[in-house]
């Protein structure tokens, strides 16, 4: 472990604090859009499995004990074990899958799997049938207005991080 490593790690939490506030508010949803799911696939994308994973805690962290980092710049347990707490355990789970599944080797297509596998199924495997439990909307409906609407806007943001941990990782791969 190094110290850059752990930069890293700070700078992608703090990223993905910046990107909380990319908020949209749909009618048709409690879930907004938003660009935290993009900071998490770039977490992955570009550190070690132990660190995406340590860059998510932190910020889950910050959130949880107050700092407005949440989505549209909500904080506290309240939103972790709220309806949309299953999404933000699922950014975890998504940013240690991503990293797993990248490979050693930057390859831009292995990475755009990587993220769609670990930023978009991952995520929301977990996210909508939280979504389900916490608000006692059916299994079905949930999937509907947290999952099923948002897969054309998290398959724009696979593609951005594919493009953006690419170019990073091609950087990061000189520094070495």
């Amino acid at each position: 472990m190094k110290l850059r490593d752990y930069i890293f790690s700070a700078l992608i939490s703090a990223m993905i604090c910046v990107l909380s506030y990319i908020y949209i508010p749909l009618p048709f949803s409690i879930v907004p859009v938003t660009g935290q799911t993009l900071g998490v696939m770039l977490a992955g994308s570009v550190l070690k499995a132990k660190f995406a994973a340590l860059s998510i805690i932190t910020y889950l962290l910050l959130g949880t004990a107050g700092l407005p980092v949440f989505g549209g710049g909500k904080s506290g347990i309240g939103v972790i074990i709220g309806p949309k707490g299953g999404y933000y355990i699922g950014f975890l789970a998504g940013a240690v899958v991503i990293s797993l599944l990248k490979g050693k080797k930057n390859n831009i297509y292995r990475l755009a799997a990587a993220n769609a596998i670990g930023g978009i199924i991952a995520v929301h495997i977990i996210g909508f049938p939280w979504l389900s439990a916490s608000t006692g909307m059916g299994i079905f409906e949930a999937f509907k207005a947290g999952t099923l609407f948002f897969i054309p806007g998290d398959i724009i943001k696979v593609i951005a991080a594919a493009l953006i941990g690419f170019a990073v990782n091609k950087q990061i791969m000189r520094l070495h």
